[in-house]
């Protein structure tokens, strides 16, 4: 028997005995015996139950995200990260119904909840190549995901959001400033373009704004990161530095390029003034709009207040000549061509080119020595010294042509004059055209020579000459010169024979000469005082001493010089 049925049975003995005792019967309790095998189930419970209020604690709201297109994501798997913590989960991903976008919902987390506002960003990570730039390779293994950028300033909460097609330049936690640049044209400059300081990567572009209506400048936004913000002055001077420059000037070839990065992709750069005043060192703030050059050169060029405004007016080629070309003088560059136009005067049918330009005297002269008021009478009296504007060839490899003021021999009086604040210098042809007029002017006095009676003339003149050479006076008046100059000749021998003897006795007669002399000393030693023939006595002894000097003198020279007694000389 079981305990069950002896129990069963102990009840019912009890139960009569009761009975009969005239009492009613006791109830019988049992204890149940718990079983391990409910531990399992009770856990399992507990476990989800924890989970469950996990799940609901950490669960934040849904979002809606819209994209263009859904290429990389995959529902339940793509991931909303920010700094590679995972934020949420694409919950499911839909087309929207008028087919133009796809609608991505994102089931987020509970720590995203505040930071949802309509400041917020999303964009997606995948592999991407912008210019000379690779970026979001990490994902070609773990695959595409959605960044997240909380943004700053964001007051109203919302839970649908639009998606940016392309990575945001900067993001709401990375330091620096936003400014904005002024171009007729963006050229190869698009957003990701590096901005460059010293050939350093401080920031990058934005993207760029076109005007209303597709008329004005283009508007740039660009970003610098800190601490190269506070470099930027409120004259600074930006230009493009995109591609590579290509010229030939003194020093040959040279290639000027910013860097690789830049010739694909584009970029700007900036860089510090080399002198500066306090004005100068103000700050530039937030959003402040500068203005982008072509290039260094023009931005250098920028730098030059002092400007005085002259015109010339050309005759010759202007080819290779535009806005910007240098104007020079000695070869140093003291401005720059700001216009060059034809003008044709419809009544005389006379044609020239006028060349406006801006003198900037900054470039030779310190600021001590620049008075405005006198500019325009240093530059008239360069004129009067003989200063004339000709355009000259700079290169004959790029056909580049600049302005050059040269110094030319003043052959009349030019005067110069104003138009306006515009003074008119005066011009002459130069360069090829110069040269071209040169032999221009030399073939036309040429061709005005009569060259025909000329050569007749000549060839009449040596026919004459013939004529007299072989004429027999002239025959006969050679020969009896022949026969003058062989009696000449002998009369010199004869005269050099009949000299021998007289040449030989000179010596001794200089030397009687010289004895007689000092006799005539002692004779007048002996006769003192002052009486007339002692004076006249010292007048005879002078003149004896001449006459001995002359004697010499002949004789040094006839030795010398036989042939002077025939010829005279």
């Amino acid at each position: 028997m079981t305990s069950e049925q002896n129990n069963s049975s102990s009840q019912q003995s009890a139960g009569r005995r009761g009975q009969d005792d005239g009492r009613l019967p006791e109830a019988n309790i049992s204890k149940t015996r718990f079983s391990i095998i409910w531990i399992i189930p009770i856990i399992s419970v507990l476990i989800a139950g924890f989970l469950l209020w996990r799940s609901l604690y950490n669960r934040g709201p849904e979002i809606l995200i819209t994209f263009d297109t859904a290429d990389g994501l995959t529902s339940g798997q793509t991931q909303v990260k920010n700094k590679a913590v995972t934020l949420g989960t694409v919950s499911s991903i839909t087309l929207s119904k008028d087919m133009h976008h796809v609608d991505v919902r994102v089931q987020m987390n509970s720590s995203a909840s505040g930071l949802l506002t309509d400041k917020s960003r999303f964009w997606v990570v995948r592999p991407r190549i912008n210019g000379a730039s690779v970026t979001g390779l990490e994902t070609l293994l773990s695959g595409a995901y959605i960044a997240f950028d909380p943004g700053v300033g964001g007051e109203q909460r919302t839970t649908v959001f639009r998606g940016l097609e392309s990575p945001p330049g900067i993001q709401s936690d990375q330091p620096g400033r936003t400014y904005t640049l002024v171009a007729p044209a963006i050229g190869s400059i698009g957003p990701g373009a590096p901005v460059f300081f010293r050939d350093v990567d401080v920031g990058e572009v934005l993207g760029y704004t076109l005007p209303p209506g597709g008329v004005g400048p283009v508007m740039i936004q660009f970003f610098v990161r800190e601490p190269y913000d506070h470099y930027l002055h409120t004259n600074t001077r930006f230009w493009n530095a995109s591609g590579v420059k290509v010229g030939f000037g003194a020093g040959g070839l040279k290639v000027q390029m910013q860097s690789i990065q830049a010739l694909f992709s584009g970029g700007i750069a900036f860089s510090l003034k080399s002198s500066s005043t306090d004005d100068d060192e103000t700050e530039a703030p937030a959003n402040t709009i500068f203005q982008l050059y072509d290039d260094q050169e023009s931005a250098d060029n920028a730098g030059y207040h002092e400007r005085v405004p002259v015109a010339t007016y050309l005759s010759s080629s202007v080819a290779g000549l535009a806005v910007g070309s240098s104007v020079s003088m000695f070869g140093i560059q003291i401005g720059s061509v700001t216009d060059v136009k034809l003008q044709i005067d419809q009544t005389t049918g006379r044609a020239r080119v006028r060349v406006a330009m801006d003198i900037q005297p900054e470039r030779v002269l310190s600021p001590e020595q620049i008075h405005s008021d006198t500019m325009v009478s240093t530059l008239q009296a360069l004129v009067a010294n003989g200063m004339r504007a000709s355009a000259a060839s700079v290169s004959m490899l790029t056909g580049e042509t600049n302005i050059s003021l040269d110094f030319v021999k003043a052959t009349n009086d030019v005067k110069t004059y104003m138009e306006g604040n515009t003074l008119i210098l005066p011009s002459q042809a130069g360069g090829i055209s110069g040269i071209m007029q040169s032999l221009s002017t030399v073939s036309d006095k040429l061709a005005a020579m009569p060259l025909d009676k000329i050569g007749d003339n000549a060839n009449n003149l040596l026919a004459h000459v013939d004529q007299r050479i072989n004429s027999p006076e002239v025959r006969q008046a050679l020969v009896n010169l022949r026969d003058s100059l062989k009696s000449l000749h002998d009369l010199s021998d004869s005269a050099n024979k009949g000299l021998q003897p007289l040449m030989k006795r000179l010596p001794e007669m200089s030397d009687q000469l010289d004895r007689t002399l000092k006799n005539a000393n002692k004779l007048l030693a002996s006769y003192g005082g002052d009486t007339d023939f002692h004076r006249s006595l010292q007048a005879m002894v002078v003149q004896l001493g001449e006459t001995a000097r002359s004697l010499r003198f002949m004789t040094g020279f006839l030795a010398n010089h036989p042939s002077s007694i025939v010829t005279g000389r």
